[in-house]
């Protein structure tokens, strides 16, 4: 059972920032529905992410470009019914805030009024740079993500570690600080090499968030199905699982319908 149920204050933005200067480690995992957020927020989970993987997980595609925004916002609404205590981040999709930095206010807005989550997260440093000055001047709070963009994917042409070329490393330090002097509240940083990410983490006030970024991040976050071994296929070095539902899923469904073949479902207490 997690040490952390005794602290039920609402997490915020400035709390995670209270965390990283007191060195407590911020624990993060994405939800997608109100069923999974109830049980990880009762944990004493620090921040939930309504990821855009719901695109691979919960849709069932290669990538998460295809998810839409409306389908984020569905995502979003049902992960925040269920929380009381962790921050709610939502992912806004590929093609809603690249390019255009009034699609991206648009974007972030019907995000925050609809799903009545606590901040939003975007992929990219300078590029996007006009995009988070204009949603961070609405007064929407913006965790951003470094290193492997996955919305990107179609460019780098592969999942392999980011940044290891001394020029790429370079543009991710800069981009973060800009990031952070711009105003965003956190950065997830992506399947970096761990080093990078400790310079990163020493030079920012700001928290950062690993994914497969090693062990000296503020935080870590996991894709929830990956962790609790729903999803079989992906199994990239940097995951751990904490169970195999899998298994345990497919033993109780098998159960379930041999009982049903056999007639042994339900029985006479199972009955009115």
């Amino acid at each position: 059972m997690s040490t952390y149920n005794e602290d039920n204050r609402k997490v915020t933005t400035h709390r995670l920032i209270e965390m990283k200067q007191r060195r407590e480690k911020i624990a993060m995992l994405t939800a997608y529905d109100y069923s999974m957020a109830s049980i990880i927020d009762r944990a004493g989970m620090d921040v939930i992410l309504v990821g855009d993987s719901a695109s691979n997980v919960m849709a069932g595609n290669i990538t998460t470009l295809p998810i839409t925004l409306d389908q984020m916002i569905y995502h979003g609404k049902s992960v925040v019914k269920a929380v009381r205590r962790a921050l709610v981040v939502v992912d806004l999709p590929f093609g809603t805030y690249q390019g255009n930095s009034k699609e991206a206010l648009n974007s972030a807005i019907r995000v925050m009024k609809e799903t009545h989550a606590d901040c939003i997260k975007m992929e990219g440093g300078a590029e996007i740079r006009e995009s988070i000055e204009r949603v961070l001047c609405a007064g929407i709070p913006i965790m951003g993500h470094l290193g492997l963009t996955p919305q990107s994917i179609n460019k780098f042409g592969t999942y392999a570690v980011r940044a290891r070329d001394e020029n790429e490393a370079k543009k991710l330090v800069e981009d973060a600080h800009l990031l952070e002097e711009l105003g965003c509240f956190a950065i997830v940083l992506e399947k970096i090499p761990a080093l990078l990410t400790k310079q990163v983490s020493e030079e920012l006030a700001i928290p950062t968030i690993s994914i497969g970024a090693g062990p000296y991040a503020d935080g870590q976050v996991l894709v929830v199905h990956d962790m609790l071994g729903i999803n079989k296929e992906f199994s990239p070095r940097f995951l751990r699982r904490y169970a195999n539902l899998y298994e345990t899923i497919t033993e109780a469904v098998s159960h379930y319908i041999d009982d049903v073949k056999g007639q042994h479902f339900p029985n006479e207490q199972e009955s009115y």
